[in-house]
């Protein structure tokens, strides 16, 4: 790919982003992560790969960008990055005070409720972002995701090969949810408010006759809620934050229900 093989060559001699041949393949890299053509993270059949020259692009882009004053009284901003824009063409809704950024893609009836999406996120059809939710540079999320309030789905630009955070089709990320450092959230999975997830967070499946210990991963259609263990320090012994998964979901909660009714089907206060 032509567009591959100028990125790379860029990306190893800076000095050829003077060559306009070289500014424009990054531009034109950025056009078609915005158009969702080219994704920083692409599905597979063994999972996830991490597309490194893309995100390649993205830091490059930085580079070139000049900055620029952006005015809409009575604010102001000072920044090197565009805004995306025609939201109604691309069947978006984008309640103010919503903010994507150009390179960032919304598929058709994405909802943006007064949030925030970073460049080379991929959004699929008809997930909400809901208010005060984030989603980070790279981050991969579904078809029909629900990002509750005040979610922060974390991004990822470097390390080139570290993979981004992806939450997969059908998901539900209760309010205050946290998950960081290429977690991956897999179909349909429920996680109720709080969880924090990141690399090193203990997710332990309890749903069993034995606790099943594991990281990095929620199984699909797992319904989880922050929890704690006991860890001994110096000082003494204390509990310290892990995600529980407390079984799965059920037939009664797969479509159009809310977060609340998944996690009362296991007795869980919400």
């Amino acid at each position: 790919m032509e567009l591959q093989k100028l990125i790379l060559e860029a990306w190893s001699n800076r000095e050829l982003l003077k060559d306009p041949i070289y500014t424009e393949a990054v531009r034109a890299v950025i056009e078609e992560v915005d158009k969702g053509r080219l994704r920083t993270a692409s599905p597979t059949d063994n999972g996830w790969q991490v597309n490194e020259w893309v995100k390649q692009a993205i830091l490059m882009y930085f580079g070139i960008q000049q900055m620029k004053t952006y005015a809409l009284e009575p604010f102001e901003f000072y920044d090197k990055m565009l805004l995306k824009k025609d939201y109604a063409s691309l069947g978006v809704r984008a309640v103010p005070h919503a903010v994507a950024r150009y390179g960032a893609y919304l598929a058709k009836n994405v909802v943006l409720m007064p949030s925030y999406v970073n460049i080379g996120a991929y959004v699929d059809e008809g997930s909400m972002v809901d208010t005060w939710a984030t989603v980070g540079s790279c981050a991969q999320i579904g078809k029909g995701v629900h990002l509750s309030g005040g979610v922060g789905i974390g991004g990822v630009l470097e390390p080139l090969q570290a993979s981004p955070v992806i939450v997969e089709d059908g998901c539900f990320i209760g309010s205050r949810c946290i998950v960081v450092e290429g977690v991956i959230v897999e179909k349909e999975a429920v996680l109720g408010a709080n969880v924090v997830l990141t690399q090193s967070t203990k997710i332990i499946d309890v749903s069993g006759s034995e606790p099943v210990e594991m990281k990095g991963r929620v199984p699909a259609r797992s319904v989880v809620i922050p929890g704690t263990y006991n860890k001994q320090f110096p000082a003494g012994e204390f509990g310290v934050g892990c995600a529980l998964i407390i079984g799965q979901r059920k037939p009664s909660t797969d479509l159009k229900t809310s977060l609340n009714d998944a996690l009362r089907d296991f007795n869980v206060s919400v």
